[in-house]
């Protein structure tokens, strides 16, 4: 095709396609950069992103399936790797870039690893709230595992013993970033594990970049903590940081001066709720007293109490007739008796065999003492004994007159 002049424009079309075809001579490329801008809508098939260069001026268009984004948790603000073809839409003059495979750098490539392993630690039951162990209310030992020399030593340690004089630390200085500090804060953990009388162990340090504190996202830390016997409370950073220690932690504190906070109580409000609580005790009992003088001033009020022998006066009264009462009615039961006694006596002697001997019979009794009551038991000349009203006879049988003997 002939060059174009003034007199022989090309026409947009030509140029576009002279373009887009010195454009995807490129081929497919790998570019780094950050993410500044992420359409990505659920259902939809395709992704749109903006790349930028964040040291220069400079970025370009990405358009990608959203396959390629599958397991990755990509946000605006994410340094990537990613791998694609420049494209050249003639239609629109638009140039873009299509995606392949999009990889995670830097940071983001960190981040992704760390909640990666977030996931399967937390799918294990690691971070379950029915794992945490309750703090102790003032501890007498706390196990301290910080950097040499630290601010966040510093800052546990004079708040803690401002705040509850008392405390005292067993202090495991360690690397707290960098190739062995994972080592190094096991190793201290499983030290102050072992020490029966260190009752709660703080792991802090202050705050760093993503990459210093990588230590306490790490998952031999992770699984040291989760299997300690003894709280721990972690205290890495500052509010915004958020390693994986945090999660698994009994207690996560903020910053290390919120640690030393809620390790050991204020010894000075702890003093004003106990006087408080004294003062309101001393006034209860108060109070109490004053009801039972009042309730026993009311008592003594009363006429039993003003004269108490009024009481016993009054008995004594209704004792006494209540006896004289009982006497005469005693008295008269008795003489009831008595004449009932002295005629059944009467009855007795009438009725009695001595009453019918005073009135001129006989009893007559043989010899073995048997009563003869018979003709047949006294044949002639059985001896015989007649008992009279008053001494006895002895007889014999000699006949039997009319039935009778004689």
């Amino acid at each position: 095709m002939a060059a174009s002049s003034p007199e022989q424009p090309w026409p947009v079309h030509v140029v576009s396609g002279h373009v887009k075809g010195w454009v995807e001579k490129l081929g497919w490329v790998w570019m780094e950069g950050q993410v500044v801008q992420l359409n990505h809508r659920p259902g939809a098939s395709m992704a749109y992103a903006v790349l930028r260069d964040p040291n220069q001026d400079a970025s370009v268009d990405l358009t990608m399936f959203t396959g390629v984004l599958s397991g990755l948790e990509l946000q605006q603000g994410h340094k990537v790797v990613v791998n694609a073809k420049p494209e050249f839409w003639v239609k629109r003059g638009r140039l873009s870039f299509k995606v392949r495979e999009i990889r995670l750098a830097g940071i983001g490539h960190l981040l992704a690893q760390i909640e990666k392993r977030k996931r399967a630690l937390a799918a294990e039951g690691l971070f379950d709230q029915d794992r945490k162990k309750p703090l102790p209310f003032a501890p007498g030992l706390v196990g301290l595992i910080t950097g040499r020399d630290s601010d966040a030593k510093k800052d546990v340690i004079t708040v803690a013993t401002a705040r509850w004089p008392s405390v005292e630390f067993a202090i495991e200085e360690v690397a707290v970033q960098g190739l062995t500090a994972t080592d190094q804060i096991c190793q201290a953990l499983a030290r102050l594990e072992n020490n029966p009388k260190v009752e709660v162990i703080v792991i802090a340090r202050g705050g760093g970049a993503v990459e210093d504190l990588l230590p306490f996202s790490d998952e031999a830390m992770i699984r040291a903590v989760a299997n300690a016997h003894k709280p721990i409370v972690s205290a890495i950073g500052h509010q915004a940081d958020s390693p994986l220690l945090d999660l698994v932690a009994d207690y996560r504190a903020a910053t290390p001066t919120d640690a030393a906070k809620h390790l050991v109580p204020n010894a000075a409000y702890e003093a004003t709720g106990v006087n408080q609580a004294i003062s309101r005790m001393t006034a209860a009992l108060q109070r109490r007293l004053a009801s039972e003088r009042q309730g026993l001033a009311a008592t003594k009020s009363r006429p039993v109490l003003a004269d108490p022998q009024w009481i016993i006066a009054a008995r004594r009264q209704e004792i006494a007739a209540l006896a004289t009462d009982s006497t005469s009615t005693l008295e008269r039961i008795l003489t009831i008796q008595v004449a009932g006694v002295a005629t059944l006596v009467a009855k007795l002697a009438a009725l009695s065999p001595q009453g019918t001997l005073d009135r001129g019979y006989a009893l007559v009794v043989a010899e073995d003492g048997q009563l003869v009551t018979q003709v047949e038991q006294a044949p002639p000349g059985t001896k015989l004994r007649l008992r009279l009203a008053k001494g006895t006879l002895a007889a014999t049988a000699t006949k039997v007159e009319n039935g009778r003997r004689k």
